[in-house]
């Protein structure tokens, strides 16, 4: 049974299945960021779940492939061993699993901190597109027009 999960849910499915299977969260954070949809399931636990089942998924998939684990630590002792350690399909899915997970979740408090401040929707908006694409750029973006709709500057929240 495993070995049939294996054969179709490879690295390329997997990303695809991520890189679109986000998009609706994050109109639903733009468009209906107050919505019943989008606090069940992107300000609940539900997609932190979700995401952990997959990532358990592609460690037990490099696991299985007969990669050391304990290997992918070497990441932090150079940018060669970073470049050698994404051209593993899985653990470069890996990464873009985490990247996708920072950047929902930074939206998600994004859009809910852009509620209780009465940012308009356009400019929550261009900051939830801006995280989407460029995480730290867009909390950068959406801090200054934060301090704008909260009249202060706070360095913490």
């Amino acid at each position: 049974m495993l070995t049939n999960l294996q054969n179709y849910f490879g690295p390329e499915i997997i990303y695809l299945w991520l890189s679109f299977g986000v998009l609706p969260f994050w109109l639903t954070l733009i468009f209906l960021p107050n919505s019943r949809v989008s606090l069940l399931f992107i300000s609940s636990i539900f997609l932190p779940i979700i995401f952990s089942l997959i990532y358990g998924y592609m460690i037990y998939q490099l696991i299985t492939s007969g990669q050391n684990i304990f290997d992918n630590f070497d990441l932090y002792l150079g940018i060669e061993n970073l470049h050698s350690l994404f051209s593993n399909d899985i653990f470069l899915l890996i990464f873009w699993l985490h990247f996708i997970a920072i950047n929902l979740f930074l939206g998600s408090w994004v859009s809910r901190d852009a509620l209780r401040y009465s940012v308009p929707k356009f400019l929550s908006g261009i900051s939830l597109i801006s995280i989407y694409f460029a995480g730290p750029l867009g909390l950068v973006l959406y801090w200054f027009i934060r301090i704008f709709y909260s009249r202060k500057i706070s360095l913490h929240d």
